[in-house]
């Protein structure tokens, strides 16, 4: 927790993970001074900030930034939970304030965004920081440091499958459209590729077997692991067991055959994330690049079918 407490601005208050990143400011001790977004659907700000100032429009939201610094009441940071595409714009507009940022994943969707991003950094002396929650996790914690305990030439068979299911509302939204949220591989998935790539290393290869609308699966090498991976946001490809418990979720991770069990402990994700912020020990642009390295790569690679190293659901696709 910090010392004393920061200012913060939030841009994308009617999001999803608005609330989280809300709820990470109020328990650290600190203040939401002022919110945007489009959407006025923001009542969730009474439960945490109801004296926090908010615009659907970010002209006024810019001009209303601007009163608060020269009133003296500083914007130390930007919490960033716009969609995909706007990230790295919104992270833009904080660091040429003299801000930093805090920004959902993925940071951004490209690598060449990132790396304007730091550049960006060093010019006006600011940070971007980044959520990259399963870092984070006590049960990936354990997993990183048992690979490390491992024989070095020890390589891993994995095999990761997370299916989340999404109405047809998603399709509508700008979720549904690659060039707003990055496709499936970057808006469900781009944390889980992280992680891989925190734990098993450096990625060597990187295929692509299936990428629709709502399934995208393939097989990457990092350096001591091989990886199947698939994803969805289709009901249909749940497993039987998850459907007749009534999940809507499957989150499945594999290594060498046995499960590792982590659907537990995500609560305060967010609030450790903002916590490390605090202490300088942030994930920074940097950390994000491996991750945004894949996703890229995944959207440009022509999907291959089922041949090769595929994971298992594949077989379920069909069209």
């Amino acid at each position: 927790m910090s010392s004393e407490a920061k200012n913060f601005a939030l841009i994308g208050a009617a999001g999803y993970v608005a609330p989280r990143h809300m709820r990470a400011i109020k328990d650290t001790g600190n203040n939401l001074l002022i919110a945007l977004d489009p959407n006025d659907s923001v009542g969730v700000i009474d439960s945490y900030f109801p004296n926090a100032d908010f615009f659907v429009e970010f002209e006024r939201f810019d001009r209303g930034f601007d009163k608060l610094r020269r009133s003296g009441k500083r914007i130390d940071y930007v919490s960033i939970c716009s969609p995909n595409y706007l990230h790295d714009a919104h992270i833009r507009f904080a660091l040429r304030n003299g801000a930093n940022a805090i920004c959902e994943k993925p940071v951004v969707l490209n690598p060449w965004n990132l790396e304007a991003l730091i550049e960006i950094e060093s010019e006006f002396n600011s940070t971007a920081n980044c959520i990259l929650q399963l870092r984070l996790h006590p049960q990936i914690q354990a997993l990183k440091a048992q690979i490390a305990a491992a024989p070095k030439d020890q390589i891993f068979d994995v095999d990761l499958s997370y299916i989340t299911s999404r109405g047809h509302w998603y399709f509508t939204s700008w979720k549904g459209q690659d060039e707003k949220s990055g496709g499936i591989a970057a808006n469900i998935g781009v944390h889980f590729f992280d992680m891989l790539a925190w734990v098993f290393g450096d990625v060597t290869k990187n295929d692509v077997h299936i990428h629709s609308g709502d399934v995208a699966a393939g097989y990457l090498e990092f350096e001591r692991a091989r990886v199947r991976w698939f994803l969805s946001i289709n009901s249909k490809y749940l497993p039987d067991a998850a459907k007749a418990a009534g999940r809507t979720t499957h989150r499945s991770l594999t290594i060498e055959g046995k499960e590792i069990e982590f659907s537990e402990g995500f609560v305060d994700l967010h609030t450790r994330s903002y916590e490390e912020v605090f202490t300088g020990n942030g994930f920074t642009l940097k950390d994000a690049r491996a991750s945004i390295g894949i996703v890229s790569d995944i959207r440009k690679t022509a999907p291959k079918g089922l041949t090769g190293e595929y994971h298992p659901f594949c077989s379920l696709v069909t069209d």
